[in-house]
């Protein structure tokens, strides 16, 4: 899987300005400027493409083409030109706006199911920025009911209605069951602990429906009518894969020298949330020898519990790879060190690569580069 599509939307001179600051660390982002100051935007590696006339005429191309549309402009605008054009969380992309000091990242629309709130947060790591988010689980640091295991690939089986009034009781701190039968279980993937309003639970019989204002229930199970009709809107119900054999893949990584252990974390939680692989599934760490002596690689590889596999310049020089580089090529040896040793140590061809160059930022300016290749199991 790709990363998203991302649109960056400058319609002022200053906002083309923050394009092209923004835009080379996000090599999956084209950038929607007016054609006036397009030439600002000459010296970004991204797609550029310039629009003529009223701006209002874009939206609609916008929203049947990206992802995630990341505008420069001002929220009230932004709000009145995207109202005609809205349909559902469910088919709306991500909007995002940025402040004109770049002090902001504001999620306007589809923040969870869009992948708004997620985005944000990633922007305003590579901004330095605040990302300011309202919704409430995202605020609260509690389930997001909606979207819960949606890396993992569960799928929700409830109504509508179901989603909305459980969601409430677990914003709102009220006593809720989660029983776990099947299915992963690195589902809480927040750096804060499960809020004590949500309780445990092995088994749906040890539930006392009586007790819970609202039961999360992940299982494989047929749902007995009677314990349906006995919840009825409080129960929503997560169906993880059936039968699907745990994916295995390799990590490629590469950094800058001195790269923190947090820079890289946050590339590879990245990388994986854009294939929708968990943890779970990385069977290993792969490098450039060069980099043998990374403290943050190393500590990422002890702490997880991955091998870490070194390979040398020529080594890597051999794979083919769908983004070679001349100036990677020029320091290290290699035109590719993720890509080539993701690939390498999966032993695997090109057509397995799940995810290519996924780069990162830190806070501190130093990068991090994730690749994802499915190991050759045949």
């Amino acid at each position: 899987m790709t990363p998203p599509h991302v649109a960056l939307v400058a319609i002022t001179r200053h906002g083309a300005a923050l394009a092209q600051r923004l835009a080379p660390r996000l090599p999956e982002a084209e950038v929607i400027v007016a054609e006036k100051f397009a030439e600002q935007l000459a010296g970004v590696p991204n797609t550029v493409k310039p629009y003529t006339g009223a701006f209002s005429g874009q939206i609609a191309d916008l929203f049947a083409n990206y992802d995630q549309i990341v505008f420069f402009v001002s929220l009230g605008a932004v709000v009145r030109l995207i109202a005609p054009h809205l349909k559902s969380k469910d088919e709306d992309p991500g909007v995002l706006v940025v402040d004109d000091a770049a002090q902001f990242v504001i999620p306007v629309l589809s923040g969870h199911v869009g992948g708004a709130n997620a985005y944000a947060e990633h922007l305003a790591t590579l901004l330095g920025a605040t990302a300011v988010l309202t919704t409430a689980s995202d605020v609260g640091k509690t389930i997001p009911v909606d979207i819960l295991g949606r890396e993992l690939g569960w799928r929700v089986e409830a109504p509508k209605i179901n989603i909305t009034r459980v969601s409430a009781h677990v914003v709102n701190g009220e006593p809720v069951a989660f029983v776990q039968e099947a299915g992963a279980r690195n589902w809480w993937t927040r750096p804060t602990p499960l809020p004590a309003n949500i309780q445990l639970f092995e088994r749906i019989e040890d539930v006392d429906p009586d007790r819970y204002p609202a039961v999360l229930w992940v299982t494989r199970r047929e749902v007995p009518a009677a314990l349906r009709d006995k919840l009825a809107e409080r129960l929503v119900v997560y169906r993880p894969p059936e039968g699907k054999a745990r994916m295995r893949v390799i990590l490629g990584v590469g950094c800058d020298r001195g790269t923190p252990l947090e820079t890289l974390r946050s590339a590879v939680a990245r990388a994986l949330a854009a294939a929708g692989i968990g943890h779970e599934s990385v069977c290993g760490l792969a490098t450039i020898d060069k980099k043998s002596d990374e403290p943050c690689i190393r500590q990422l590889a002890e702490q997880e519990g991955w091998p870490l596999a070194f390979f040398t310049a020529a080594q890597l020089a051999a794979v083919p790879v769908p983004n070679p580089s001349e100036t990677v090529r020029r320091y290290m040896g290699t035109p590719a060190v993720a890509e080539a040793a993701a690939l390498l140590a999966a032993k695997a061809g090109i057509e397995r690569l799940l995810v290519e160059k996924h780069k990162h930022r830190g806070a501190d300016g130093r990068n991090a580069t994730v690749s994802i290749a499915r190991m050759n199991d045949e």
